[in-house]
């Protein structure tokens, strides 16, 4: 199937497709999306009465060729709450379109999802952050140099000019600083810059982040939360800064790297996110 741009088919007729083929799988509506970045894929096959769905089953679902990105939707509960994850996202810098992007997130949201819960893996523009901590994005700049809403509106998706002033909700926010309280470990917080990639930052690109009040640097997310909040969902985003960012420490960057940081933090993310659904699903999200 070719990738198709907004011009030959709205999103709202792709979504309508890709819901009707999901199911035929599974009828459970999920309350909470979650987009599973780098190293924390692995989350989505600990969710109880599992259905997955490869994206090759989905009609028009990008597909992602970066490793470390399984590319499947994986339906179940974690702590009482009905979930779908995305294990693998797809990434502007692979040639995919903004709307292709934030595809898989739009059909969760369709399918029924309420709030969002975003990860990734990030670099460190902050010096203050250290290889290995999570961090609670509060804000983000989008430096991607586009738009998931490039084009038409489509209306029955959500507004032209949608309100970013609170991109990433408060309350969900502290329900996530909560639950780290809880696990014994402190969340930094902190703003996201998303680059286009796939090259790592230069130190002066790291520099001109952190001068413009970002704290890590990431190549993913600000797309997503864009069209989740053009849909009125509600955005967790969280941060496993996974190296400093160039100039701030010696050596080269490198994508094992990276994915050996993410490794070694997963189980602490993961009680992260048990903790925040298992106050999902108490009702303190509101």
């Amino acid at each position: 199937m070719h990738s198709m741009t907004h011009a030959s088919s709205s999103q709202a007729s792709r979504l309508a497709a890709a819901v009707a083929a999901v199911h035929a799988h599974v009828a459970s509506v999920p309350r909470v999306a979650l987009v599973l970045g780098s190293g924390l894929g692995d989350f989505a096959d600990t969710l109880e009465d599992r259905v997955v769905i490869p994206y090759g089953e989905i009609p028009t679902m990008p597909q992602s060729g970066v490793q470390g990105h399984a590319g499947k939707l994986v339906f179940g509960r974690a702590e009482g709450v009905e979930c779908v994850a995305m294990q693998g996202r797809v990434h502007l810098y692979e040639g995919h379109s903004p709307h292709d992007v934030v595809f898989g997130l739009r059909l969760m949201i369709r399918l029924g999802a309420k709030i969002a819960i975003l990860t990734n893996a990030a670099g460190g523009a902050n010096p203050r952050l250290e290889a290995g901590e999570l961090m609670l994005i509060e804000d983000h700049l989008n430096l991607t140099g586009t738009s998931s809403l490039l084009g038409p509106n489509e209306a029955e998706l959500g507004p032209r000019f949608p309100d970013m002033s609170v991109a990433y909700d408060l309350r969900l926010r502290e329900l996530a600083l909560a639950a780290a309280s809880d696990a014994r470990f402190q969340l930094a917080r902190g703003i996201y810059a998303g680059l286009l990639g796939p090259s790592y930052e230069t130190p002066a690109e790291v520099r001109m982040v952190f001068k413009l009040g970002a704290d890590a640097v990431g190549m993913s997310t600000v797309l997503e939360t864009v069209a989740a909040r053009h849909m009125g969902a509600r955005v967790l985003g969280i941060s496993c800064i996974t190296n400093k960012g160039a100039g701030l420490s010696e050596g080269v960057l490198d994508h094992s790297e990276v994915q050996e940081t993410a490794d070694r933090v997963k189980g602490r993310f993961v009680g992260l996110l048990r903790g925040v659904l298992a106050r999902i699903a108490r009702g303190e999200a509101g």
